[in-house]
């Protein structure tokens, strides 16, 4: 159910909460229209802020997505859905997506407020993204590996063997767009030391996209 027009409206002037809820993986979720989009939060993270999720956003205007041979795309920490809702609206992609996300109230929220926005074809699969990623056969053209827990990533996401995963989850030509949090000094800290000791072992032509206060790590350079 969609809320009333003017409240879209007046969301360009104030924050318009509409729904607080929560999970045993998340104690805090809340849905609101911010600038006429809806944004997903946590207590300390923004988890879908539709096409005005920044960090990806930059990340596909550098790389130029359109002009990169992606069809089939998978999202890991799907939120409310910003990532096709911004390829297909913004940069006018359409692409088939599965997304994988731990957290039925996370989904439920999606179907609610969102999914309907999206005419792209999405495989919703309710999954821990680790298991998923260790069990898939399948090869992807882009993977956006985007899964927090509040403002944290969880450690089994920072290990060699999900990485290995990932990589073996990418088509010859693929691409991985790793987000991470680069908001204060010691985010950025652990980021650097992440990217140096674990995502270049694993690939070693790897970049950093700065998204301000978020990093966007790609497996290789794309040009």
């Amino acid at each position: 159910m969609k809320p009333p027009q003017w409240k879209f409206w007046l969301s360009y002037l104030f924050e318009q909460h509409l729904e607080s809820t929560s999970s045993e993986l998340n104690p805090y979720l809340s849905v609101s229209l911010v600038k006429g989009r809806y944004q997903l939060n946590t207590a300390n993270a923004v988890y879908s802020f539709a096409d005005l999720y920044t960090n990806f956003r930059r990340a596909f205007q550098q790389l130029e997505i359109k002009s990169q041979p992606v069809s089939d795309v998978l999202i890991l920490g799907f939120g409310l859905g910003s990532i096709p809702y911004m390829l297909e609206k913004v940069f006018d992609c359409r692409f088939n997506y599965t997304a994988v996300e731990i957290d039925e109230e996370v989904l439920y929220l999606a179907n609610k407020y969102t999914l309907s926005d999206i005419a792209s074809p999405i495989e919703l699969i309710t999954a821990d993204a680790f298991d998923f990623a260790a069990q898939c056969e399948t090869q992807y053209d882009l993977i956006c590996m985007d899964v927090f827990l509040d403002d944290i990533i969880p450690e089994d996401f920072e290990t060699l063997d999900f990485l290995a995963d990932l990589q073996r989850m990418l088509s010859p030509q693929g691409i991985l767009l790793y987000n991470r949090l680069s908001y204060s000094e010691g985010d950025k800290q652990k980021s650097q030391t992440f990217f140096d000791a674990a995502f270049r072992k694993i690939f070693p032509d790897a970049v950093v996209i700065d998204a301000g206060s978020n990093w966007i790590l790609v497996n290789r350079v794309v040009g």
